[in-house]
């Protein structure tokens, strides 16, 4: 994901001591969407075996799990990088209500809106593709994909590769 700007969150400094109770090294860590984010998708690369490009602006990650282990385990992953899990949407469910069928379809909707503010506040359209929406749906082969939204596209999308809060 080079390229995906993000804004920066908030800075932690650590400081080390040794002998004399001095500061012998200061280390700054920068936490930010930007990392969030790819920690969720190394997590996923574990979990998920093969990787694949979709539509114009979608990534699709075949997922050797059930459609259901799979969304289980991408909100479980989310939730552990500090997440907020905003819905979880069954498509399937609602198509059954109105006596339709639809193959295992859930969309997850996550984010952290310290992280996506200053996005907005660059370029409000951002909103419409914030917060962040991940597809996990079962194929006609009965294959379970993971699909979200390219993070460079939505950048060049929305024109926020210039902002002065994103970090490139």
């Amino acid at each position: 994901m080079t390229g995906w700007p993000m804004p920066r969150a908030y800075q932690v400094t650590i400081f080390f001591t040794g002998e004399n109770a001095r500061p012998l090294t200061e280390i700054v860590i920068e936490v930010t969407m930007k990392k969030i984010i790819q920690g969720v998708v190394i997590a996923l690369v574990f979990i998920f075996s093969t990787h694949a490009w979709g539509a114009d602006g979608l990534i699709t990650v075949k997922s050797p799990h059930s459609s259901k282990d799979t969304m289980d385990r991408l909100e479980t992953v989310a939730k552990q990088k500090g997440m907020t899990i905003f819905a979880r949407i069954d498509h399937s469910a609602g198509a059954a209500k109105v006596g339709m069928k639809l193959r295992s379809t859930e969309l997850l909707i996550f984010g952290n809106p310290q992280g996506a503010t200053p996005f907005m506040e660059c370029n409000q359209t951002v909103g419409i593709d914030l917060p962040v929406k991940a597809l996990v749906w079962e194929d006609v082969s009965r294959q379970v994909w993971l699909g979200y939204n390219d993070p460079e596209f939505l950048a060049r999308r929305h024109g926020v590769s210039q902002c002065p809060a994103v970090e490139n």
